[in-house]
């Protein structure tokens, strides 16, 4: 009530399940909350003559039940817990007056200062519900408690506000993506996974400034494998996460894009479960599509590409190891995406050229997609071979192969900027 502005609001967590909550008004603000109230398992009446096409759905859903009509006096019986945000101002003061008279708690969206109520800014993280009141000599804030929200959230999920001695993550190993290569790219679960692990494993192409940031009692195992050079072999990887899982520590293997494509993670994880150790994967950016849209390429678009194939290039079209149908990707009119094909460029050119595939097919490599490095060289079928030796094109880099890499820009502002 206003008599009592100045004192601070008390905070609590009300348990709705299966308890009676009205809602006055279909419009934007019951849209926006209902949501939660649902989540929370209250046992929800909706009183207003419309709603929202959302709000619709919910009550088609049978998640709410609406009763189509205006606030009616006696429609706050036996409820706990009432939102009141009809665009009726007159509907609204009944419905505040009848929750005062029945002790009902409630929120009033268009005047705070008459509520018994207020609905904090609130956000989730693994198990966590931050909930932020703020409020001043002028009354609430509700943008100050928004941005303290966000911030605390962030820190959760990031991991700067964990708090190791506390940490409940139990033993095993997370598989995770760490995206194209940009720190800002790995998903928010996977950050978080990072700042709570005992060990990483971690790849070269994986975010490598996020290493940095890790707490110094983390062990960081360096698993690069870099082409032509020193490399971990498969199996001492796989034996690396078995160990250090079985000695109770909570392993985290930072692999480049997803750990699904092209990344061997299958495999590390058949490893695991034959030890059985408990494995998750956290999925990735893949760059397959990311390095090519931070380049200003579409691997789709209306009326150019249908339809985009990923294929590895790490061996080449003749080689018996190959698994790859060059010549149903010749004649295939969608996009062709290249991974790890950089030496053997010039061997894919001829092949698809050798099944059909014009030579004036337009050809783009991305190099450290994502990343401060980033550049990219265009060239046709015809002529990438050479333009990859003249323009000293080294891995990592992400090849795209037709329509769709003249459809764009020839460069767009990188994705962290």
């Amino acid at each position: 009530m206003a008599e009592h502005a100045d004192h601070p609001a008390y905070p609590v967590g009300l348990r709705l399940s299966g308890r009676r909550v009205v809602v006055v008004g279909g419009g934007q603000v019951a849209q926006r909350r209902l949501p939660a109230l649902i989540a929370a398992g209250a046992d929800i009446v909706l009183v207003s003559p419309a709603a929202t096409p959302s709000v619709e759905a919910m009550a088609d859903a049978g998640e709410i039940r609406w009763e189509r009509r205006p606030y009616t006096e006696g429609d706050l019986v036996d409820t706990w817990y009432a939102l009141v945000a009809s665009d009726d101002p007159a509907a609204n003061d009944a419905a505040s007056a009848e929750a005062e008279r029945t002790r009902t708690w409630c929120v009033r969206s268009d005047d705070a200062d008459a509520a018994t109520a207020w609905t904090p800014a609130t956000g989730r993280s693994e198990g966590v519900t931050v909930a932020v009141l703020t409020a001043g000599a002028h009354g609430r804030d509700p943008r100050h408690s928004a941005a303290v929200r966000d911030a605390i959230v962030e820190g959760l999920r990031d991991g700067t506000l964990a708090a190791p001695h506390h940490r409940t993550r139990t033993p095993g190993v997370w598989l995770v993506g760490g995206g194209p290569g940009d720190p800002d790219l790995i998903t928010v679960r996977g950050r978080r996974l990072l700042a709570e692990a005992d060990v990483v494993i971690a790849d070269r192409l994986g975010p490598r400034d996020l290493l940095d940031e890790l707490p110094p009692h983390v062990e960081v195992i360096d698993a690069a494998k870099i082409p032509y050079g020193r490399y971990m072999a498969q199996e001492a990887i796989n034996n690396a996460l078995i160990e250090h899982a079985k000695a109770g520590k909570a392993v985290v293997r930072l692999k480049g894009g997803d750990p699904f494509v092209f990344g061997r993670g299958m495999e590390e994880a058949q490893a695991l479960a034959a030890e059985g150790i408990p494995c998750t994967v956290v999925p990735g950016i893949s760059s397959s599509i990311s390095v090519p849209g931070a380049a200003g390429i579409p691997v789709t678009h209306r009326g150019v590409a249908h339809a985009f194939t990923v294929v590895s290039g790490h061996v080449a079209p003749d080689d018996e190891r190959s698994l790859v149908d060059w010549e149903a990707l010749a004649r295939q009119r969608g996009t062709l995406v290249l991974l790890m094909a950089v030496d053997k460029i010039g061997a894919i050119a001829r092949t698809l050229m050798a099944h059909g595939k014009s030579p004036a097919t337009p050809v783009a490599l991305v190099q450290e997609g994502t990343t401060a490095a980033q550049r990219r060289v265009d060239a046709t079928l015809a002529t990438v071979a050479e333009r990859v030796v003249a323009e000293d094109v080294r891995p990592p880099a992400v090849i795209v192969i037709g329509d769709v890499v003249a459809v764009g820009p020839t460069a767009v502002a990188r994705t962290a900027e």
